[in-house]
């Protein structure tokens, strides 16, 4: 920890003087961090097991805690995945939107879109598997109506520049906008299944590969 030093040089603490802000055992800080550290390991355990699949005591377990200690920061692993989604969708769209204030062209837009969405593989690949295996089961609880909202609304930036590239030519004409969202959504998606990092190709390589193949096909030109 980097503390503030005195013109002339370090100085001596006094007993009990820490530098920065204290972190008692209850303090709001450490509270923060156990709360942070919880939603990590669960988010891999509904990574490898499935959100469904998951209990509270296997989240607890993980953490080496009891179940009931785990309720002193969730009051149910739905909010534990609330918070991994909702951190998701908020970051993804930012991301997203800010790509579209750029004002770039259609295809260039796509491609940064494109990129974003390979880069999430990694540090949402919990948020990602989830959505893929227990989408179904979330959207159907009240908590959760703000999913299909925010998949909507993601939906409409890629949808709205596929057309302002057909409009200016960019694009061929006679392709669905929605159902080519939806095929690059979903291939970027289950590419979590199988994308390892720290193999051959990290996240933005596979981008850059798929972007190739999109924009010119297979075929020799």
């Amino acid at each position: 920890m980097t503390t503030n030093a005195d013109p002339g040089g370090p100085r001596t603490r006094a007993p009990g003087e820490g530098g920065g802000r204290r972190r008692g055992k209850g303090s709001p800080a450490l509270a923060s961090e156990r709360r942070e550290h919880l939603v990590r390991l669960a988010a891999e355990l509904f990574a490898e097991k499935g959100f469904q699949a998951t209990t509270v005591r296997n989240i607890a377990e993980e953490a080496g805690i009891l179940s009931g200690s785990l309720y002193h920061h969730f009051d149910s692993k739905e909010s534990i995945v609330d918070e991994i989604l909702a951190a998701f969708f908020d970051e993804i769209m930012s991301a997203y939107q800010g790509v579209i204030d750029e004002g770039r062209n259609p295809r260039e837009t796509i491609a940064g879109l494109v990129r974003i969405a390979f880069g999430t593989l990694e540090p949402h690949r919990a948020a990602i598997t989830v959505m893929q295996n227990d989408w179904n089961y979330l959207k159907g609880m009240d908590r959760f109506a703000y999913l299909t909202k925010s998949e909507d609304e993601v939906e409409k930036l890629w949808v709205d520049t596929i057309r302002a590239g057909q409009a200016d030519g960019s694009f061929r004409a006679d392709i669905d906008p929605k159902l080519t969202y939806r095929m690059i959504r979903d291939t970027v998606r289950v590419a979590v299944r199988w994308f390892r990092p720290g193999g051959r190709l990290d996240a933005q390589g596979l981008a850059e590969h798929y972007l190739k193949v999109m924009f010119d096909g297979i075929n020799t030109h």
